[in-house]
């Protein structure tokens, strides 16, 4: 029996033999069910039409993403570390070529994600590479493809690596988390943000939201805790959840002037 795969979200679902009958991940507010209504997919099926494409951002930071675009269409981070390899947010498709590639790099020590949205099939990209996934236990509802690979952290922040930091934010997720990147930014730190710092068009901002589908917001007491989280931490660099979408300096002030001014609109000034 196959899995099967949202074509909106890229969700996996427990292997069946018909598709399921509904994706609780796109029926929620903070995505949407198309007006074609669900479509589905299996990896065989994805694999015969798509491909990923590899892009390296700076020294020991690489950029997957699949072709054509794919459901929310992000992109997959992975790092190099001297201890290994870590891969953060994932995309639906593994094929036999990114493997090879993966394992050419020296493989994976773990895989960390940022929000449900993409959890897609983290739990085939772990049996591929022997490794965990590392998801927050907030967010553990949100997981309909449960596998013993799937390890659920709690609390405020996770060491993955030496220099490599799970951080909670919440915001669009309750468990939303970046992963801090000490040595990133040639060494002036970088953090990964998936879609909870979601980097603007203009890369000097990012925004926070609740739902970006629907456009809603979040509250300013939720916003300012946000800031001051991300504010304990150094980073010169934010890698956003898609290609280009990054701010390459001043990332700490991005962070705090974006998040004046999202609360200074909320408060109609």
């Amino acid at each position: 029996m196959p899995v099967h795969i949202c074509k909106t979200c890229g969700t996996s679902f427990p292997e069946m033999p018909t598709p399921p009958t509904q994706c609780p991940i796109c029926e929620d507010e903070r995505q949407f069910v198309p007006r074609r209504r669900q479509q589905w997919t299996t990896p065989q099926e994805l694999a015969e039409d798509h491909v990923n494409g590899w892009a390296r951002l700076e020294p020991d930071l690489f950029q997957i993403q699949t072709h054509p675009g794919f459901a929310i269409g992000q992109r997959a981070l992975l790092v190099r570390t001297p201890q290994d390899n870590i891969l953060w947010d994932c995309v639906a498709l593994i094929d036999d070529a990114t493997i090879e590639l993966v394992h050419g790099l020296g493989g994976l020590r773990a895989i960390a994600i940022s929000h449900p949205h993409y959890y897609t099939t983290c739990q085939d990209w772990a049996r591929a590479f022997n490794c965990r996934v590392h998801l927050h236990a907030a967010d553990r509802e949100w997981l309909m493809r449960p596998d013993p690979a799937v390890q659920f952290w709690e609390g405020e922040s996770s060491m993955l690596a030496k220099g490599v930091t799970l951080v909670r934010l919440g915001g669009h997720y309750p468990g939303g988390t970046v992963l801090h990147w000490a040595a990133g930014a040639n060494g002036q730190g970088a953090l990964l943000s998936g879609d909870i710092l979601q980097v603007a068009m203009d890369t000097r901002r990012v925004s926070f939201m609740w739902s970006y589908p629907n456009m809603m917001p979040l509250s300013e007491r939720i916003v300012r805790r946000i800031a001051d989280t991300a504010a304990a931490w150094r980073f010169e660099r934010i890698y956003g959840a898609f290609p280009g979408r990054d701010v390459m300096a001043d990332g700490n002030a991005a962070v705090e002037r974006s998040a004046k001014r999202y609360v200074d609109l909320l408060n109609d000034r």
